[in-house]
Parts: C-alpha cells; sequence; structure tokens
C-alpha cells in the first residue's frame, strides 16, 4: 500500500481538487490521509464530503504546530509500506503515483526516488522544470545553481521505513522542511532520479515563497541548513564544497529573484 499524505489549512480553493487528483490516479491499494489544522474556511466539509463517498480517504482535524507536525501526524497513522506528501495547492501527473509504487517495489529498503516537478506561476504559466538529476549528499550540498535537490514532494516518493533511520520532519523548520529532511534522508536511503514528470508545484500569492519573499527569509534558512548538513563530509569534501557553494551564492540568489519575478511580476 502507499499512503499520500496532504497537510492542509484553510485551502478551500484547492482541496478538492487535490483530492480528486489523488482518486483519478486509479492506484488500487492507497490511503490518502489528510490532516487539517483546524480550518476555519470549507476546507473540511469538503475533506468530509469526500471521505463520506471514498473509503481510502482518512483525515483527522486540530490545531498543530505548523506543516512539518502535521506531517508527521499523517506519517504516524499512515499504513502504507511508501509514503508520498501531497500538499492542498499541488498535484499529480497522470500515473505518477502507479509508477511510483511500480519502481519502489522492486527497489531495496530504504530507498528515496525523484522525478521531475513543473512549476507553475499564478496564472498558469509554466515557469521552471525541477530536475533533481544528482541525489547524493555532496552534490546536493553544492547548491541549488549546480544540483537542484527536490523542490516539492509532488515529485519524490520513498520506503515508509525510511522515517525509522533518518527521523521525521523537523517541526522547528516552517520554510524548508523539505530540504532538510532530504539532507538527512539520502544520508540513508538507496537514492535514485528518473527523468519523468510526476508533480506540479504552484507557486501563488498564499505560498509561503510568496508571503516571505520580501525579507529573504527562505535563502537564508537554506544558507542556514546547507552549512549545518556541510558539516557532515570529510575536511577536503567540506572545503571544497563551500568554495562551489559560495562561489554561486549570488547565482542563487539571482535565480531566486529571477523566479519570483517570472511568478509574480516584482
Amino acid at each position: 500500500m502507499i499512503s499520500i499524505i496532504t497537510p492542509v489549512h484553510n485551502s478551500e480553493t484547492f482541496i478538492a481538487s487535490c483530492i480528486q487528483n489523488v482518486i483519478d490516479q486509479g492506484c488500487p491499494d492507497i490511503e490518502h490521509i489528510i490532516v487539517d489544522g483546524g480550518s476555519t474556511d470549507g476546507t473540511l466539509e469538503l475533506i468530509k464530503r469526500y471521505a463520506d463517498e471514498y473509503a481510502h480517504i482518512h483525515w483527522i482535524s486540530e490545531k498543530d504546530k505548523g506543516q512539518s507536525d502535521a506531517m508527521n501526524k499523517g506519517i504516524s497513522i499512515a499504513n502504507g509500506e511508501l509514503l508520498g506528501v501531497l500538499n492542498a495547492d499541488d498535484y499529480y501527473e497522470p500515473g505518477a503515483i502507479n509508477r511510483a509504487v511500480q519502481l519502489l517495489q522492486d527497489l531495496p529498503e530504504p530507498s528515496f526516488l525523484a522525478g521531475n516537478c513543473n512549476i507553475w506561476n499564478h496564472v498558469d504559466e509554466l515557469i521552471g522544470i525541477n530536475k533533481p538529476s544528482h541525489l547524493k549528499l555532496e552534490q546536493l550540498l553544492k547548491g541549488w545553481c549546480v544540483h537542484p535537490f527536490p523542490y516539492n514532494p509532488s515529485a519524490y516518493f520513498y520506503h515508509a521505513s525510511l522515517h525509522q533511520s533518518a527521523g521525521l520532519f523537523d517541526i522547528n523548520e516552517h520554510y524548508a522542511m523539505d530540504l532538510e529532511f532530504i539532507l538527512r534522508a539520502v544520508q540513508f536511503a538507496n537514492v535514485y532520479y528518473f527523468d519523468e514528470a510526476w508533480g506540479n508545484f504552484r507557486v501563488h500569492e498564499d505560498t509561503k515563497t510568496f508571503r516571505s519573499k520580501s525579507n529573504g527569509e527562505p535563502m537564508a534558512r537554506m544558507n542556514r541548513i546547507m552549512r549545518h548538513y556541510r558539516k557532515r563530509l570529510n575536511p577536503v569534501s567540506r572545503l571544497k564544497v563551500a568554495c562551489v557553494y559560495e562561489y554561486y551564492s549570488d547565482e542563487n540568489v539571482r535565480k531566486v529573484k529571477q523566479g519570483l519575478k517570472s511568478a509574480f511580476g516584482f
């Protein structure tokens, strides 16, 4: 079985399409666990409506400590040997879940596999494709411009047993939880990249990327996390990676700003 975890809070605009997207995958052995953080709009009513009709949908609704905490709650009650995370405003490409199940069933545990992720702006224009083709720790620590990490969980899946060795998502991390978890996970997992489109990431005014654009918070957090995990390398590799990362740091900033400008026009 594969368990898809969806953390959600006040997302009535997207939650129905998210749930339907998982249904439309046509996966025969799946559960969709939706963890609502106490929504005050129409999100919960929509979840209940689908759950009443589809037995594979399970949900809880209660206050949490943020997105990481919500994902951890979902993982803790998941029954699947395989896991995926789908944010309410993102969606899978047709057949992505079945493809992941097919691949993971033949791979050693724990394995982490990533595909490509399409990135869309607020007017549904494709502004980029994330292709995380290099997934070893030392490669990822060289930075986004050299080896981009998997940008969105709609395009990666893994064995649930990976959490036993790598731990859960950091509940103190509210912006770069994906990056922080991936840098831990690849140290324990067999990692694989497939040059196939699996996920879709929407960048719009309600996303954290948009809300935090003015203060440089995402880049600051990314730098802090990168430097923390760089300490895991041997001294020679650490120096080499640091030189590469710092050399491209200005390019990182430029690309982030360029991406935001393309997405939002500022």
